[in-house]
């Protein structure tokens, strides 16, 4: 007997559906609590009040490398210093392949130098004109500095931090739906064949399959592995990334890898979507698609291989 084969929606389900998502992303968008973003900030310009207290107003940050780069919200301000901001990965690079690990930097002095060359040769001038002028702040100058800075980093923190807990409570609620259809969830595994993937009724967490982690890994009913991707997008841009480049690459991966009689790559989806990217992903890289406001369909599916 042939498997069940998964779902595949038209154009017309994917517009109703992806509208349902992005009215429900507006709705918990709107009712995020001012307070979070607060928090962030008052951390955030507490870390560059101390940051310029501890090296003069940054005519020492050269001199202190070490002791700026070790600690870590010290090391997040010093990379908003830079106009526009330079991520950790970037300024590994930029600095010759630096590592930003403390005992690292402690150990090697002139890469922590090193690293603040960087920055300092990218500083925002429109921020910290003093030290493109060579004289001390005003305090009007070092005030606007840190309001500026803090609120740079705040934001990128909330931001980071929204895009986080979005994947985690949607992998939470894939994981929870999956245990009350009658799955069991095992331990993280690596799977490079069909032998080390869960027993059937099963499934694990983060986990390596061949060659990509999958977020969710279950074993069907008939025996198929489906590795489970949860995406959230905020963007119709974003989700380009997320779903076509990320996701759906996976799925034309693992396919290739373990054989499409095998697996059935699927993704639970999240926030802002567009229609053609959806079809593409669906169409072209045989990712089956279910969405975080209608696990139903894919408990459907899941019962359906019983059969």
């Amino acid at each position: 007997m042939s498997p069940v084969t998964p779902p595949r929606w038209t154009d017309a389900e994917f517009e109703e559906d992806r509208k349902k998502s992005i009215h429900i992303f507006r709705e918990r968008r709107m009712q995020e609590p001012l307070e979070q973003y607060l928090e962030a900030f008052e951390v955030s310009r507490d870390a560059i009040d101390t940051l310029l207290e501890s090296t003069v107003d940054l005519t020492e940050l050269l001199d202190k490398a070490v002791d700026v780069l070790s600690d870590a919200d010290l090391l997040s301000a010093v990379r908003y210093l830079a106009g526009p901001p330079i991520s950790a990965d970037d300024l590994k690079t930029l600095a010759d392949d630096a590592s930003l690990t403390p005992s690292r930097l402690r150990a090697d002095p002139d890469m922590a130098k090193r690293i603040i060359e960087v920055v300092l040769l990218g500083v925002d001038r429109g921020r910290f004109p003093w030290l493109s002028e060579d004289r001390e702040p005003t305090e009007a100058e070092r005030q606007a500095a840190v309001i500026a800075t803090a609120a740079l980093l705040a934001q990128r923190s909330v931001m980071t931090g929204r895009a986080n807990e979005s994947k985690d409570e949607q992998e939470k609620a894939v994981k929870d739906r999956l245990v009350q259809a009658g799955f069991t969830e095992v331990a993280r595994r690596t799977i490079n064949n069909m032998s080390e993937a869960p027993e059937i009724g099963t499934f694990c967490g983060e986990s390596q399959f061949g060659s990509r982690k999958a977020d969710i890994v279950a074993r069907l009913y008939d025996g198929r592995i489906m590795p489970i991707e949860a995406k959230v997008s905020n963007s119709s841009t974003n989700s380009v990334k997320r779903l076509n480049n990320d996701a759906a690459v996976k799925a034309r991966q693992w396919t290739q890898e373990f054989g499409t009689s095998n697996v059935v790559p699927a993704a639970v989806l999240g926030g802002v979507f567009k229609t053609n990217n959806l079809r593409s992903a669906q169409d072209n890289d045989h990712l089956t698609i279910f969405w975080a406001h209608n696990l139903d369909a894919l408990v459907q599916f899941i019962d359906s291989t019983k059969s």
